[in-house]
């Protein structure tokens, strides 16, 4: 997988909702599917393997990707249908497409992109996050976490911290705050300094109403990541978790950054109607 690909795959896993996007040409977990026999030695395929369509696949698809997150969806989606034309066999192109459907509010379109993905490269554990990812989103929780389990059962994944909390994130969404707890537990095990999961088990402990342990993983994050990077949800629950612990201060600084960098966004909104217990 190139870095562009990896470089917006970490972007999935920002805010308190968080998500992995990555596929794979066959996989990259599954690299030595694609080895080739050169005389009597199997070999792994690497760059200077790649066909010349592949080549060009690649460069559309980091174009693509590039305009993605400049939120040049129609852009980006006419570069990616350009990799796929060059390699139809590029199972990143069809994860990319399906991320570039969902931003444009086309679940159908980007649902049939995630299963063709996964029908060229099956048992990607990367790709199952990621669809995974989707299915929660949609409000498909049961089968979204059936697609993370999937993940995690793969020996091959080396990331399953991004499984592991997006499955906490999808069972807080299903109100089943102890199996959350579970997975968001472990991926603190696995990563103690991801600021995905501090905000998750906030998210967790004010929903469980346990507010002082909301307020250490707030505080937790603050150590990780300026507020006035967290998005709009995060600094909402944080301004809600510092009123319920009757800290004015923060939660005025909370409603600050909020106000300041997500003017537009439902969470100011409730705040400007005073909807702290929605």
């Amino acid at each position: 997988m190139n870095a562009a690909l990896r470089r917006m795959m970490a972007l999935c896993l920002a805010g308190a909702a968080l998500a992995g996007c990555a596929g794979g040409h066959g996989g990259a977990d599954a690299a030595s599917d694609g080895a080739s026999l050169q005389g009597s030695t199997r070999e792994l395929r690497t760059a200077s393997d790649q066909t010349s369509g592949e080549k060009r696949s690649s460069i559309r698809m980091q174009l693509a990707i590039g305009y993605y997150q400049q939120g040049s969806y129609a852009v980006a989606l006419d570069e990616i249908k350009q990799a796929i034309a060059a390699d139809p066999d590029s199972a990143d192109a069809y994860s990319v497409r399906a991320l570039i459907y969902t931003a444009m509010d086309e679940m159908a379109l980007a649902e049939e992109n995630y299963q063709h993905a996964l029908r060229l490269a099956p048992g990607n554990p990367e790709l199952n996050n990621n669809y995974g990812s989707f299915l929660c989103q949609v409000g498909r929780y049961q089968l979204g976490l059936a697609q993370f389990e999937q993940a995690l059962k793969n020996p091959k994944y080396t990331s399953p911290v991004k499984a592991l909390v997006n499955a906490g994130a999808c069972s807080i969404k299903m109100k089943n705050l102890d199996a959350a707890e579970r997975y968001l537990l472990e991926a603190q095990r696995y990563d103690p300094d991801l600021g995905a999961t501090q905000a998750n088990l906030a998210r967790l402990y004010y929903e469980r109403r346990d507010y002082p342990r909301a307020g250490f993983f707030i505080n937790r994050l603050t150590t990780l990541a300026k507020p006035e990077t967290w998005s709009a949800e995060v600094l909402w629950l944080a301004a809600r978790i510092e009123r319920k612990l009757g800290d004015t201060g923060q939660e005025t600084a909370m409603v600050t950054q909020l106000r300041r960098h997500h003017p537009a966004s439902p969470e100011f909104a409730a705040f400007q109607r005073g909807a702290f217990d929605e």
